[in-house]
Parts: structure tokens; sequence; C-alpha cells
């Protein structure tokens, strides 16, 4: 057998070791070459949705490829996360990351957000507005606690639905105030939101998006904000947490991969996402009263998602939530 001169010998090692990363730079370039899913947990036309759709358009023109929404909702998120977990991992599903994604960590032990899900970037976050009907005896955070206090099981706090983020951000209310207040659940948004203001239900946590036009009109009052600061759009109210400290709720969205997802795909994706945020028009669409762009690292959103599976489930025990 010839033997190799040890120069021509190295020469050759060192190429083949070059391999790995020319075939995966290769697979990285070749990729996307034929259309992306990307899976949304709401119905058309919901806060989540639009946002997906904005992001979803101007990532098709980068990557030449279109991005096609498709909404799976129910179960709390836990349709989209199944769908997305079970995809193949190459790229071609993605998930739109939610908070309630992170809720279901301690509600379903099957398919868990932290560990079958590969983060690939932050889109934004959005605080809640803690609401009241007009006629409710307490126009602020202090007289209503003390009135919950002083009427225990008396004072009724609505929802969306069951374990959702506007039941949670409720629960956590009373579990750092030690209220008493009773749960009623409503289908949807828009019934829970009719019932406040009608008076058949006092307290709600909703989204600005769909809150904004009902405090505007004056059918229902703005006690708090739920993120870290107040809001320009709603000067005069205060943070929850300046009253209840360490309090804070905010509606996370992200993108996500399955598990084992090729890092190459992982970090296109993320830099074209993050260019995407970069672009004003689509920053400006993005926006909305205290929100905060979260544009970083697949490390940083993995951080933060794990951080709201260990907020969330502290929540959901004390709440006694049942796994869905």
């Amino acid at each position: 057998m010839t033997k190799l001169p040890r120069r021509r010998f190295l020469q050759l090692a060192l190429g083949m070791g070059a391999l790995p990363a020319t075939v995966f730079a290769a697979r990285a370039q070749a990729y996307p070459s034929r259309p992306i899913t990307l899976m949304v947990f709401v119905g058309a036309g919901g806060a989540p949705d639009i946002k997906a759709r904005v992001i979803g358009q101007a990532l098709s023109q980068r990557l030449g490829q279109p991005v096609v929404i498709e909404n799976r909702p129910g179960a709390g998120g836990n349709l989209t996360l199944q769908a997305v977990a079970r995809a193949p991992a190459d790229g071609y599903t993605l998930l739109l990351v939610a908070t309630p994604h992170a809720v279901n960590a301690a509600l379903n032990e099957q398919v868990n957000v932290v560990k079958d899900i590969v983060p690939i970037a932050g889109l934004n976050g959005d605080p809640f507005v803690m609401l009241v009907n007009p006629a409710f005896p307490a126009r602020t955070v202090p007289e209503f606690i003390a009135y919950a206090k002083a009427n225990p099981g008396k004072v009724n706090m609505t929802s969306s639905g069951s374990g959702n983020l506007s039941h949670l951000s409720g629960e956590m209310f009373r579990m750092m105030t030690g209220i008493d207040v009773v749960h009623v659940p409503y289908k949807g948004t828009p019934a829970a939101l009719a019932g406040v203001v009608a008076g058949e239900v006092h307290l709600m946590f909703d989204a600005f998006s769909s809150a904004s036009p009902h405090i505007q009109s004056g059918k229902l009052r703005a006690l708090a904000v739920t993120g870290a600061a107040r809001v320009e759009t709603l000067p005069g109210v205060p943070a929850l947490r300046e009253v209840v400290p360490g309090y804070e709720v905010i509606g996370v969205l992200g993108i996500g991969a399955p598990r084992n997802t090729p890092a190459e795909i992982v970090g296109r994706l993320h830099a074209e996402i993050n260019a995407v945020l970069a672009d004003p028009d689509v920053r400006a669409r993005l926006a909305g009263p205290g929100s905060t762009l979260l544009a970083g690292t697949p490390a940083e959103f993995a951080r933060l998602i794990a951080s709201e599976a260990e907020k969330w489930g502290k929540v959901v025990k004390f709440a006694g939530i049942s796994p869905r």
C-alpha cells in the first residue's frame, strides 16, 4: 500500500474536516426551496394572526418563497404546538410561539414548548389592561383590592376562556393580592367584554387591541396596565406593579421550529426575521400601546420562554387549573 507524504495527508485531513461546514453552508443557501407554513394559534383576524401575517409577508420577500399562514385555534395553543412539534425538522413548518404555549408547559406533559420547540426569534411583547365596568365602586387598584377584600366571593372576574392568558392574568392578581373573586369564563373575548360592559361581571384582563375601543368610548374603565411601565396612550393609568410589586404580564410573540431543526436553518431564519424587524414599516405595523420589540438571539428568546413557563406554572398550580 502506497504511503501518503505527511504534508499531503494533513492537507487531505483538513479538507475532509471542512466538508461538514461546507455541506451545512450549502444546505442553508439552498433553503428554502418551497413554501413555508407558519402555524398560528388563533383564528384569522385576531391580533396575533395580524402580526403573523405582517411578518410572513415581509419574510416571504426576503426568502423568495411564500410564507403561508395556517390558523389552527383551540386548546389554548396546543393544537399548533403539537402540529409543529411533530412536523419534520426541516424549517418548512414554523410556530408562532406565544405566552399560551408557555402556560401549556404546566398543563401538558406530552408536548412542551420548552423541550419540543427550538426558538428562532422573538417578535414583540404586549401588555394587557385591567378593566372594570364604570359603575363598579372602585376607581383605582387599591380601591378595587379593598372592595374585594371587604366583599369576599361577591366580585366576579371574567375571561375569554379558562386557562388562557386573560384568565391567568386575573389568577396572578388574585394570588398576589389575596383577594377572593369568582372566575366566570365566557366563550371568547367579544362575549367576555360584552359581559363587563353590561355589568354582568366586574373585572377582566384583556389585550389593548380589543379593549381600546371600549375604553375610548367610556364603556369600560382601565384601572391599570400589566407591563413594566405606563403606556403613552393611557398616561393617567398606572402600571399594576406600582401597586402590586412584581406583577407583570406580557403577551409574548415569537417564531419557533421543531426540535432538531438544523442550526444553519435556524440561523438563516433568525437573521432574516431580525432584518424584517429592523424595517420601520414592519415595526410600525407590529407596534401597539406599550409594545416592546423582542429582537435578540435565539438563546435570549429561549430564556424568555423558559422564564414565562416557570412563572405561569406557579399560577396554574395556585389556580388549580387542570391539564388540557
